[in-house]
């Protein structure tokens, strides 16, 4: 796509109609790397290159919030070369977008078993994290080590402990105290989730909060998924009449 057709795009969308928190399941590293012959951390590398144009789209557009499925609970079946090549360009991620956070005002926030990280990783992300605390226009939020269902578990488990100590009726308990108690409390739920690489289905990833979200599927695998295609996704989003069960 030429750039004057991307800018035409881009001035389709409608600055009110925007989502607020868009979700992004990032699939696809590894077929993009086994079709071009190269190791799967090459799709990887590749990957990170898409979650820097994304951010920046994000953040251009007024997104406040963006959610990335970066490593998932499952994630830790794989190879072990793979998972230390993965917790390394996290590592070299954190390293070099520490500034670009800073500068655009975005906070960086990290959602799942986090405590799983290699203590190396976990000191970097929380470096980061501390660093852009103050930061207010965007939230970075990246799953790591995260799985919906044990966040869910984890959830049931504090209220639950709460219940047994007389600070919660269970009588009393609503949606909004779950909401409390998930790793996304103080986040909105997401308004749109994007899934690439052509799986049609949802992985474990936030149940709870996409409830009424806006789900878009595309072929593409994530390493090629970049800003022109991301904007039609959002102009797609727009056109979409949102009911939450109610009638217009």
């Amino acid at each position: 796509m030429n750039s004057s057709s991307s800018s035409d795009i881009w001035n389709e969308l409608d600055p009110d109609r925007m989502p607020k928190h868009v979700a992004v399941i990032m699939d696809g590293n590894g077929r993009w790397a086994k079709k071009r012959l190269l190791n799967r951390i090459k799709g990887h590398e590749k990957g990170a290159e898409a979650v820097r144009t994304i951010v920046r789209t994000a953040r251009k557009l007024k997104i406040q919030a963006l959610t990335l499925y970066a490593f998932s609970t499952e994630n830790w079946q794989r190879p072990q070369t793979e998972i230390s090549g993965l917790m390394h360009l996290l590592q070299r991620f954190l390293a070099s977008e520490r500034r670009t956070l800073l500068e655009n005002d975005i906070r960086l926030n990290a959602i799942g078993q986090v405590d799983r990280l290699p203590e190396r990783v976990r000191k970097d992300l929380a470096d980061v994290m501390a660093a852009t605390a103050d930061n207010r226009t965007m939230v970075l939020n990246l799953a790591l080590s995260y799985g919906s269902r044990a966040e869910i578990v984890d959830m049931v488990r504090q209220i639950a402990a709460a219940a047994r100590a007389g600070t919660v009726d269970p009588a009393a308990i609503t949606p909004e105290l779950v909401a409390e108690h998930l790793y996304t409390r103080g986040l909105s739920d997401p308004d749109l989730l994007i899934r690439t690489s052509g799986e049609m289905r949802i992985s474990n990833f936030l149940l709870w909060q996409i409830a009424y979200a806006e789900i878009f599927f595309t072929p593409t695998l994530w390493p090629d998924f970049g800003e022109d295609e991301f904007i039609r996704i959002l102009k797609a989003y727009q056109q979409r009449e949102r009911r939450f069960g109610a009638i217009p």
